[in-house]
């Protein structure tokens, strides 16, 4: 398979999934895959994204010889939000390294706290941080106190419905920690 030619060729869910199929558990695939999304146009770029998303829930240790790159994707001007959305998701369902706990919390709440940001990103943002929570259980209060303050002013239901998942997990951790 012609990897760039098959990205290129159709935007369907379905093209997505037979390719992240076809990357399977593959790390030589992965890193094609990801060499597109790093360093491609921004059509190319925004389809990998999507991809390396479904192979991140399937493989999560096939991309983490890769996520410093990725990581440090999100902090460029003018990043697709596809990109930031795309990298976000595959955040939640794999550990994060300890050497980029420090930029993937400071992105996610950056990114949890800006309005204008999209509902996905701050989703996924919000479990990205809840899981770090495990670890460090002093950010568990903040992470509420933005939370809250979103559900104040007025959320989408996709976000509520996040929002009430994650305020559950934090509840929980909280307690877990006084006993």
């Amino acid at each position: 398979m012609h990897l760039r030619q098959e990205i290129l060729k159709e935007h369907s869910r379905a093209q997505t999934l037979r390719i992240a199929q076809w990357v399977g558990n593959s790390p030589e695939r992965a890193a094609a895959l990801t060499d597109l999304f790093l360093h491609d146009e921004y059509r190319v770029v925004q389809r990998a994204a999507w991809i390396l998303s479904h192979v991140a829930a399937s493989h999560p240790a096939l991309l983490q010889p890769h996520l410093p790159q990725m990581v440090a994707r999100m902090g460029d001007p003018g990043i697709p939000v596809a990109v930031k959305r795309n990298v976000v998701r595959m955040l939640q369902f794999m550990p994060v390294p300890e050497a980029l706990q420090g930029p993937v919390m400071d992105y996610c709440f950056r990114f949890l706290e800006d309005p204008a940001e999209t509902i996905a990103v701050r989703a996924f943002s919000m479990t990205v941080l809840a899981n770090l929570a495990q670890q460090y259980p002093d950010i568990r209060h903040e992470i509420i106190l933005l939370i809250e303050e979103q559900l104040r002013e007025g959320a989408s239901p996709g976000f509520k419905s996040r929002a009430k998942k994650t305020l559950a997990q934090l509840e929980k951790l909280g307690r877990k920690r006084n006993v």
